[in-house]
């Protein structure tokens, strides 16, 4: 097989996936409305983390990937899907190890949420550009890693609040 074509359907359909999520955090007020953003959130959401699970990835490798974001994009980001959000950006979280020790409620921001999640996806798409196939692989070890012990819990957290939010209106 050539390395031209040695990327599998599923990585190339990660790679695309992780592209739509930064373009739509970026643009987040190209949505008409708050429930546009919402809806297309709960449709790109699912869609990732179904599309990182399938990643087969060298785990024994100890791949990483560069850091392209900075943490004014990351600011930016954060504050115009917290525009966006609005009231409902707070929520609850369940499922933090801190909770298990706490007398009051922890919560979190669906804002920051969607930022930490669009970090490792928006360095994941700035590496892969113009990258060999080697490069691309070694990065998509790093992505899926980081999904098995980071990205992926903070996904469905995340999607729960979304969820929530959508469906109560």
């Amino acid at each position: 097989m050539s390395e031209e074509n040695s990327l599998s359907p599923n990585t190339l359909a990660f790679i695309a996936l992780a592209n739509e999520y930064c373009h739509a955090v970026e643009n987040v007020f190209q949505y008409e409305d708050r429930t546009a953003f919402l809806a297309e959130m709960l449709k790109l959401l699912p869609r990732l983390y179904i599309s990182a699970s399938d990643i087969k990835a060298d785990n024994e490798s100890d791949s990483f990937i560069d850091s392209f974001l900075d943490e004014n994009d990351y600011d930016t980001v954060r504050t115009n899907v917290s525009r966006m959000i609005g009231e409902d950006d707070t929520y609850l979280e369940v499922f933090m190890d801190d909770m298990k020790y706490s007398d009051t409620p922890i919560s979190t921001n669906i804002s920051e949420n969607l930022a930490d999640l669009y970090q490792p996806l928006y360095n994941l798409v700035a590496t892969v550009k113009d990258a060999t196939n080697e490069t691309i692989n070694e990065a998509i070890s790093a992505i899926k890693e980081d999904f098995d012990n980071y990205w992926g819990q903070t996904l469905c957290n995340v999607l729960r609040a979304l969820h929530s939010i959508y469906y109560k209106n």
